[in-house]
């Protein structure tokens, strides 16, 4: 295991179709936690920025474009993460519900769906902890 922190970012996205607040996941295609639902989200390139980083990953994984993102907090338990320290900045933003047709998983996404924020499945890495902060950023 290498002593070297990493950079992540992770990114709860959010629609409203009709009084039922939905997030978007994606099953991850690669492990750790391979099949498992999980924030869309990755590592910061050297020379990104944060936000950038965030636009791309989930652009890459899920085909959504975004302008506008929230940033929440950073998430840094060592144990987060059974690749290593890896500290993830989280960022929360909200699309229209006609953005969900467009919703597409790709790249290390194996799929993306919409999910009701009150039925989720069980979520990889600390991400029930960064969804219940960023649950109250929408609207």
């Amino acid at each position: 295991m290498s002593e070297t922190i990493r950079l992540t970012v992770d990114v709860a996205v959010f629609t409203d179709p009709g009084n039922d607040l939905q997030v978007l996941l994606i099953k991850r295609g690669n492990d750790p936690f391979k099949d498992q639902w999980a924030l869309p989200g990755g590592f910061v390139d050297y020379g990104e920025s944060l936000e950038t980083a965030a636009r791309r990953e989930l652009k890459e994984e899920t085909n959504i474009r975004v302008n506008d993102l929230i940033q929440i907090a950073a998430f840094g338990n060592p144990k987060r993460d059974p690749r290593g320290h890896i500290v993830s900045v989280a960022f929360a933003t909200f699309v229209p519900p006609s953005e969900v047709e467009k919703t597409k998983g790709r790249d290390d996404a194996s799929d993306a769906q919409w999910f009701s924020v009150n039925k989720l499945p069980d979520l990889a890495f600390d991400h029930n902890e960064i969804l219940k902060e960023a649950k109250g950023i929408p609207g």
